[in-house]
């Protein structure tokens, strides 16, 4: 096996989505609905202008809650911890890219150990078109490679496809999966435009990546260094007709490593790509 790809190869949580008709768990793992949290939890707002150039402080909306013990054992990189929740939001009103420094702040991500949750109610002035549908979540670990683009790009610049296609074949990954239809925490993006590392790296240094910017080689070879300090915390594909990110696309968390190790996720990073 090429030497590159077998050591960068990672193990991802894959997760599928299924309506239910049941009232799920009280801390079970989940997209949308009312999340449960602790009674004491302070629910995130945001101050940002969406496309009718209303600028205001809205709600996030709850994209999902993950419950760190039932994925404990699809967990098999040990990255995550084995007690507690996370949660995402995310300004479905605002819909922002991620990729002005001034979006941060339009998506959060909280970790939680405590074992009383509630039911929490949505705030009043959640708009209903911003509701995420509650659905469950059926995890799975699958075998993650960077895309050959990212992989080209960022890991090996002499990178050869029938290398690389051989090696996704051994493990049963698909390089051509739908970003749309992917559902995942860790591993690998499945990206719709380029690469996300140096974005990160780019937009935590409040450099603003939607504008051409003129870098010294400098700052480039250090900002490309450090973008390999990211990695991918999760990524939602389309949720639903009514909740989609873009036209058909997805939106991806990403975290530094030493920040996830440290359980401190204040300074996540939120994409939005479509085609």
């Amino acid at each position: 096996m090429n030497k590159i790809l077998s050591k960068i190869i990672k193990n991802a949580i894959n997760f599928k989505l299924k309506e239910s008709n049941k009232q799920l768990s009280l801390g079970s793992s989940k997209i949308g609905g009312k999340p449960h949290l602790p009674k004491d939890f302070i629910w995130p707002y945001f101050v940002g202008t969406n496309f009718n150039d209303e600028t205001k402080n809205r709600p996030l909306s709850f994209i999902a809650q993950i419950n760190l013990e039932e994925v404990q054992k699809y967990d098999l990189d040990n990255v995550l911890p084995h007690n507690g929740m996370l949660y995402f939001f995310y300004d479905l009103n605002t819909m922002l890219w991620g990729f002005d420094p001034k979006d941060k702040g339009a998506a959060k991500v909280f970790f939680v150990n405590e074992k009383e949750l509630l039911e929490s109610d949505l705030p009043e002035d959640l708009e209903e078109q911003f509701i995420v549908p509650e659905m469950k979540i059926k995890f799975e670990s699958k075998k993650s490679l960077p895309a050959f683009e990212e992989y080209s790009d960022v890991y090996d610049e002499d990178a050869d496809w029938d290398e690389y296609d051989e090696v996704v074949t051994q493990f049963d990954i698909d390089p051509a999966v739908d970003p749309e239809q992917s559902f995942k925490l860790l591993g690998y993006a499945d990206i719709i435009q380029n690469s996300i590392l140096e974005e990160c790296e780019m937009v935590s240094r409040g450099i603003n990546c939607g504008e051409p910017v003129d870098l010294p080689n400098k700052l480039r070879k250090d900002i490309k260094q450090k973008a390999n300090d990211w990695v991918l915390l999760a990524q939602f594909g389309t949720i639903s007709e009514e909740i989609m990110f873009g036209d058909c696309g997805c939106i991806y968390f990403y975290i530094r490593k030493q920040d996830l190790a440290n359980l401190n996720f204040e300074n996540i990073h939120l994409c939005l790509q479509c085609g």
